[in-house]
């Protein structure tokens, strides 16, 4: 086999793809490591130089072509998947076609060259902080991972003593409101890839609480991926423990016809919608405030803790990691609103 570099600069200036071949049929690639140009039903984010916003795009656009001219037949390995902050619509699946993607990928079908940049300018993307801390290990190299990649197990007690900087709470959202441990933030071990970058900074430790041992394994495996390893342990027990009378913190949670009542009612309460800025933007609650659940980070500090809070999104599960860290700061005044916009619209239209 050989392997075919190419130039494909956009997402970043000295972005790569590598084309794969074989020597037997050397006509046709056999497929295409594409790295951050083009995902599974996405292309590359290009917002990382603003002030050559529309040179950079164009730039995409030219390598995209390249990659389009390999072949139909070419399978392409992206460098991300479905949840990633490097794109916005990724497909869950880890390969595709270079023909599949001309085919169906929304971006590839703006087949102008200008309304390409026009789109690609018109989108809003988030920089989790993390990044800064990704762009020097990939300059100055990191150190290996751990060897064993799994948190050592701890106790209810051990937990409580080990004096970590975030209590992180991987279980499913529901499982977090119904009952969790004071002090710990919701981060689902599916959304971790997306959402701890913004909230965990480099060099901070962390113990994590799970449902079971495959949670915390592949919590770690997610962590250590964005140099957050400094994790002190797993403790895996919350029902066992709330059943041995260990205090335990809820969420309560509202339906609509609540957040109806409090939108014309209530005082001293905010609705605070926590979806990116193009999701407000296509439907917004009225009388709603807006914080992208990531800026919470360091906007928490804008909101008044004697103020009561419900906690919204597209369906619940961005809105509890956001109800999670309001409460790990102190918040006592928060509920979430259970399906959020999407029950909104089902009983709105």
């Amino acid at each position: 086999m050989e392997i075919h570099v190419l130039e494909t600069p956009g997402h970043t200036d000295d972005h790569l793809a590598y084309a794969l071949f074989d020597t037997a049929y050397p006509d046709k690639a056999v497929g295409v490591f594409t790295g951050d140009a083009l995902f599974v039903g996405d292309v590359g984010r290009t917002d990382f130089y603003p002030e050559r916003r529309r040179e950079v795009a164009g730039l995409l656009y030219d390598s995209l072509q390249d990659i389009l001219a390999l072949g139909d037949q070419a399978i392409i390995y992206p460098a991300h998947g479905a949840g990633s902050v490097c794109g916005s619509g990724m497909a869950e699946r880890e390969f595709s076609t270079v023909g599949h993607e001309r085919m169906n990928n929304p971006r590839l079908q703006i087949t102008d060259r200008e309304a390409f940049i026009d789109f690609k300018t018109s989108e809003n993307h988030y920089q989790p902080p993390y990044f800064r801390l990704m762009e020097r290990l990939n300059m100055e190299g990191g150190e290996a991972p751990p060897v064993v990649m799994r948190p050592r197990n701890l106790s209810l007690k051990q937990l409580h003593d080990c004096d970590a900087d975030h209590l992180i709470d991987i279980r499913e959202p529901m499982a977090y409101v119904s009952g969790h441990l004071p002090g710990s933030m919701s981060l689902p071990v599916n959304m971790l890839p997306a959402f701890a970058g913004w909230f965990i900074e480099e060099g901070q430790s962390l113990a994590l609480i799970a449902s079971d041992e495959e949670q915390l394994a592949i919590a770690m495996e997610h962590l250590v991926r964005i140099a957050f390893d400094n994790i002190i342990g797993g403790y895996v027990g919350v029902v066992p423990a709330a059943a041995k009378g260990e205090q335990m913190q809820q969420t309560p949670m509202i339906d609509t016809t609540e957040v109806e009542s409090r939108l014309n009612n209530a005082q001293n309460w905010t609705l605070l919608d926590v979806r990116d800025i193009d999701e407000r933007n296509t439907n917004a609650i009225e009388g709603s405030q807006h914080i992208y659940v990531g800026r919470l980070n360091k906007r928490w500090h804008e909101l008044d803790q004697s103020r009561h809070y419900t906690l919204m999104c597209a369906s619940g599960a961005r809105a509890t990691i956001a109800a999670g860290w309001l409460a790990s700061r102190g918040f006592e005044n928060i509920d979430i609103y259970l399906g959020s916009m999407g029950a909104w619209q089902a009983t709105h239209e």
